[in-house]
């Protein structure tokens, strides 16, 4: 049951069994609406039930204790499974695995919810182009939306890639929401260090059972960047215009979802993006990439849960978060412009590291490397153990700290890991 409903509206929702997506009929006020209950928002009042009306209109009705509600039918959502395609031995052989997102989303029109219910071998089939260039081998993980993303998903997510390049796939292609996909990038990255073929996640803005869906030009991309440019690596590949005849080609531990909706929402950061498909397929490389290899690979998936990843804001209260980093693990701080922050946080700061506690500073910037050497708060923020990262993106350097804190061997190690560039997810040399 949705929480923002008020607690004696939610337990008569929850007697009756109603639920997004069910059929009711509300009697108020003398008048009686039918409708199909959709998503209670949290800015709508905790006594409002909203209905989307047969003529498309959504319509808000308060909930007495005089208002009659009954359900007239639940909602039926079907979910489809995978079937097995079909082989042709003298093609390579990519592996798709899906973990839900708009990509494998379809509209309900009854609702305007978005749910992520399409098996993979459906999105496969819907691009015939790929057939002759390909064996597609397909495995659903995950059905859900990237925003419910965990380090339990990414753990699972790289075991699953690892053990389908060790039986042999030729690449993998993830089919993952938009939302948090350079978050699950920045992960697979760290997890499979040695990756020995390439691994793509892709998404789309637009959900696949719309005409004007970007799924499928992206899928094709992905596709041909895995079969031709034989280069081993985590990578994000989506649109970089608005048409559908350009993508580019993301470092894992170097992107941003940058727009909340366009097509093309991703960028690389501090960096050119590794590579350039046009329409036809032709690959435009922009920096040397790793060459495939045929070798086992093994998933370090180890990551410490007690980091967390806070951003610094004027009138910062360190009392607000003393609990928080004082017994956190590791904390990542997103400070202003070359990594700062109000030189109020700075005791707490150093309370934390005198703890054992390791902080690492990025900045909120979008482009350009930390310095803390240059202002007074900088530097006392150095003299504590702050630890500067560059041009690390924060949630990059919130992932790598995670990892680092569960593989490394003591603390000293874990900071040297968080200073040396692992997986080209830092540099000093400035691009931008």
């Amino acid at each position: 049951m949705v929480m923002s409903y008020s607690t004696k509206l939610s337990k008569k929702l929850e007697t009756l069994g109603a639920e997004d997506g069910c059929k009711l009929s509300i009697e108020a006020n003398g008048k009686t609406h039918i409708g199909t209950m959709i998503h209670h928002h949290k800015f709508s009042a905790p006594d409002i039930v909203i209905l989307k009306l047969k003529n498309g209109y959504n319509i808000g009705i308060r909930i007495t204790d005089h208002t009659v509600i009954k359900m007239l039918e639940k909602p039926v959502i079907k979910y489809k499974t995978d079937t097995a395609m079909e082989e042709n031995k003298s093609l390579p052989t990519l592996v798709f695995i899906g973990t839900g997102g708009t990509i494998a989303s379809h509209v309900d029109h009854r609702t305007g919810a978005v749910h992520p219910t399409f098996p993979i071998s459906d999105i496969v089939r819907a691009v015939p182009e790929i057939k002759n260039l390909t064996n597609i081998r397909t495995k659903m993980l995950f059905s859900i939306l990237s925003e419910n993303m965990d380090i339990s998903h990414w753990q699972k997510l790289a075991e699953a890639v690892a053990e389908e390049i060790n039986d042999g796939a030729d690449g993998i292609i993830i089919l993952h929401g938009t939302d948090t996909m350079s978050y699950t990038a920045a992960a697979l990255s760290f997890m499979l260090p040695n990756i020995s073929k390439p691994v793509v996640l892709v998404g789309s803005q637009k959900s696949f059972d719309r005409p004007s869906s970007d799924a499928f030009t992206n899928i094709i991309a992905c596709v041909r960047f895995c079969i031709q440019s034989k280069k081993a690596g985590v990578y994000v590949i989506m649109h970089d215009t608005p048409n559908d005849d350009s993508f580019a080609v993301h470092l894992g531990s170097r992107v941003r979802k940058t727009h909340t909706s366009k097509r093309s929402a991703f960028e690389s950061i501090n960096t050119t993006p590794a590579a350039h498909l046009d329409g036809n397929g032709k690959i435009t490389f922009n920096m040397k990439l790793p060459e495939c290899m045929n070798r086992k690979i093994k998933a370090y998936t180890d990551m410490e849960r007690s980091t967390v990843f806070l951003q610094c804001y004027p009138g910062m209260n360190p009392e607000l978060f003393r609990d928080v980093i004082m017994k956190s693990k590791g904390v990542v701080i997103a400070g202003t412009g070359l990594g700062h922050t109000n030189e109020n946080m700075v005791p707490l700061i150093t309370d934390a590291i005198k703890n054992g506690t390791v902080i690492v500073m990025t900045s909120q910037c979008i482009n350009g490397q930390t310095n803390m050497n240059i202002y007074s708060t900088g530097r006392d923020l150095t003299n504590a153990g702050v630890i500067s990262v560059l041009d690390m993106l924060p949630e990059t350097a919130y992932v790598k700290l995670s990892w680092a804190l569960a593989n490394c061997k003591d603390i000293n190690d874990v900071k040297r890991t968080m200073k040396t560039p692992l997986v080209n997810e830092m540099s000093e040399r400035r691009v931008f």
